[in-house]
């Protein structure tokens, strides 16, 4: 296992993110965004894919990226998570890993150079070990998949809560037995906006009438590009998380050294410090976590799905937690629209039940390690029960 702290490189790249961040996605900003039409910040997004070339870092030199890695990623990841900015990188982060599974490399170099954006269409609540089943229907047992495939080929179906969908991007579309490429711009795509709880990272019904399509991939190659790219998404998900709560514990310890109550800080009094101790522990145990998955997604396979499942068994909770007691330690002006914690608190709750939920990554985590269920105990009939 690689050294899993972080090396010059990658904190010279979140000393950049960070400072463009903060020049360009104050919370001040991204507040008055979720009010608007749009919440995307589509200068922001711009910026960091044309300055920072952030599409690229996973994508290999020889396709026009960075060669770089995941590990990387996850520290961009941190950063947006820290800002909650609204831009679609996690959604590109997905659809790089199905595109270099399925050695598609004419869009890895199109989405390296940022001439589009692209965005995998399937449910932002789908865990990677439903992927096979919900998509890819192979069997008796397997449910119908969202879209079917008409002569051409075209798609015809809908796929419901579909986060980064951009507009005018293009879209790699799980149906029948195969991965497609959808230019979303298409008449025949019709994206509907839905009442989401995270304003930031808003969600879109997508529906295909008869759909130009481009396969990339069939078969089994299909359903493994689409499996690898969810592991992804839960993987790099855990470091969102991890920054988000780096910004919720280091925001309420600032506030109360300097809120006082009864003549003294309220950060001093026991209670107080006791909460944000055990957030701290929570957070440097997840940034570990989150560290580990983000660097076994290189190795892929077996290790890297269980790197991912581990990481949102354990992140997501503790993102919520942080979450919670920004609120509620910021007193009143935390329940208020004015102040941000509220943002946190939505993209905490909403990142929570993304790729999964922690119940079943830790359902998931007892599979991939053969751990055996446990024993139910019966008692004999007539037997008191205590």
């Amino acid at each position: 296992m690689s050294d899993l702290l972080y090396d010059a490189d990658e904190e010279a790249l979140r000393d950049t993110v960070r400072t463009l961040l903060a020049t360009h996605a104050p919370w001040q900003r991204t507040l008055a965004a979720v009010d608007g039409d749009d919440p995307y910040d589509a200068t922001l997004w711009r910026r960091l894919v044309d300055q920072l070339g952030v599409t690229g870092l996973a994508v290999p030199a020889e396709h026009g990226g960075a060669a770089a890695g995941f590990r990387e990623v996850a520290v961009v990841l941190e950063e947006l998570g820290r800002a909650v900015a609204p831009v679609p990188f996690l959604g590109a982060a997905v659809a790089t890993r199905a595109l270099l599974a399925c050695a598609e490399h004419t869009l890895l170099r199109r989405l390296a150079a940022g001439e589009c954006d692209v965005t995998m269409a399937i449910g932002f609540a789908t865990a990677p070990d439903l992927a096979t089943a919900a998509d890819f229907a192979t069997g008796p047992e397997a449910r119908p998949a969202p879209v079917t495939v008409g002569p051409g080929p075209t798609l015809t179906g809908r796929v419901r809560g579909v986060a980064d969908a951009v507009p005018h991007g293009l879209l790699l579309v799980p149906a029948g037995d195969a991965l497609y490429v959808v230019d979303a711009a298409e008449p025949a795509v019709r994206m509907s906006a839905v009442v989401s709880l995270d304003a930031t990272r808003p969600l879109v019904d997508i529906e295909f009438t008869a759909a130009a399509a481009r396969p990339i991939a069939t078969g089994a190659a299909a359903a493994d590009a689409v499996a690898a790219a969810l592991t992804v998404g839960a993987a790099l998900l855990a470091s969102e998380q991890v920054g988000l709560a780096q910004w919720c514990l280091d925001t309420t310890v600032a506030y109360v050294r300097q809120r006082h109550q009864f003549g003294r800080p309220v950060g001093s009094f026991q209670a107080v410090k006791h909460r944000l101790a055990d957030v701290w522990v929570e957070l440097t145990e997840a940034r570990a976590v989150a560290r580990y998955a983000a660097d076994r997604l290189g190795a892929g396979g077996p290790e890297a799905a269980l790197a991912a499942a581990l990481a949102q068994a354990y992140c997501g909770p503790v993102a919520v937690r942080a979450a919670e007691v920004c609120v509620q330690l910021h007193g009143g002006i935390g329940f208020t629209w004015e102040h941000p914690a509220h943002l946190y608190l939505k993209r905490a709750k909403s990142a929570a039940i993304a790729f999964g939920t922690a119940d079943r990554h830790r359902a998931a985590l007892a599979r991939l390690v053969d751990l055996p269920p446990p024993v139910t105990a019966t008692a004999p009939p007539g037997a008191a029960v205590r």
